[in-house]
């Protein structure tokens, strides 16, 4: 049997200024501090299950060190060990709980120049009587702080490395399936929406070869789920009650969800907080194909064009 990713785990981010980002997701977006050790962080929406979906930590500049994923069984991150050194990829092994909350991990960078992290065991740390939800099937009490999304939701990387083996990497070694693509007039994937889950896209990788960015890999955005539309407008007053600069709301042709973006004044990390979309349980799903004359109506169906603010086209770092 094949080894499987389960999910999107965890993204591991480095701040200029930590105080800054630990005032803007923990007060502004609402994420719940689980614990902090030797100066990390590690943060997780009302509704996430294992011990933080962010980690934030102080640093020159801000980054992303890597990027976790939860694989559906426990032999299966020793099975991606193996397969990928067949693929001649160089494999850090992570010792258990070296990251807190998480078991043994291994690291790797596919070719997009991002570091992936894939684990399966994970620990679900109790939560404080004040703060736990009556609810015995969620994690925290909803709307207790700022935005309030209820999970982690995707990431979009971006690279202007060799995208066609990340692409192919991706899909044939890692298992993901491609939901929608964008394709250039050349017949090159200039953007594609992948996932393990029946989410449209747990990854959006999109292909920057064409342009000079400082480093190849990047963090385009991290999201996090919202429950409908009207948690889209109550966050945009939020943010505008905290003085942030954002876009949205709108809504994507491609994965057809309501957006809204804000970037953390401390590692520059944009955020998109997301809902609506569709899930896909059709075993032969063929993936949706869109022209390069389309991208822009595929990016902004309607509302706050994306492709028009300076805010979203800004990229960090992606170790």
């Amino acid at each position: 049997m094949k080894p499987e990713i389960a999910k999107l785990g965890y993204i591991a981010l480095v701040s200029a200024d930590l105080e800054k980002s630990l005032v803007f997701f923990k007060d502004v977006i609402g994420l719940e501090e689980t614990t902090v050790i030797d100066g990390v962080h590690y943060l997780r929406a009302w509704g996430d299950f294992q011990h933080h979906t962010l980690s934030i930590e102080q640093g020159d500049r801000g980054y992303v060190r890597h990027i976790g994923w939860r694989t559906k069984r426990k032999e299966d991150v020793q099975k991606f060990k193996e397969l990928l050194q067949q693929q001649g990829v160089p494999v850090e092994a992570i010792a258990p709980w070296t990251t807190p909350g998480i078991g043994e991990a291994i690291r790797f960078k596919v070719p997009s120049e991002h570091t992936f992290e894939l684990y399966y065991d994970v620990e679900r740390p109790s939560v404080d009587e004040h703060r736990r939800s009556v609810l015995k099937n969620q994690t925290y009490k909803s709307w207790a702080k700022g935005v309030s999304p209820r999970r982690l939701d995707h990431v979009n990387l971006h690279t202007s490395a060799n995208s066609k083996k990340a692409y192919e990497f991706m899909q044939n070694v890692l298992g993901f399936n491609m939901r929608e693509l964008l394709k250039g007039d050349n017949g090159d994937i200039l953007a594609g929406w992948m996932s393990v889950t029946p989410l449209v896209h747990d990854v959006a990788l999109v292909s920057r070869q064409k342009e000079e960015t400082p480093t190849p890999a990047r963090l385009h955005h991290l999201s996090y789920w919202v429950d409908d539309s009207q948690d889209i407008l109550r966050a945009a007053d939020i943010l505008r009650e905290h003085g942030f600069d954002f876009v949205g709301p709108g809504k994507h042709a491609i994965s057809q969800a309501l957006y809204l973006y804000v970037c953390d004044p401390g590692s520059g990390a944009r955020v998109e907080l997301f809902t609506g979309s569709y899930l896909i349980f059709e075993p032969d799903w063929e993936p949706v194909e869109w022209s390069e004359s389309e991208r822009a109506f595929g990016n902004t169906y309607w509302g706050d064009s994306i492709s028009k603010k300076e805010l979203v086209k800004t990229t960090i770092e992606a170790m």
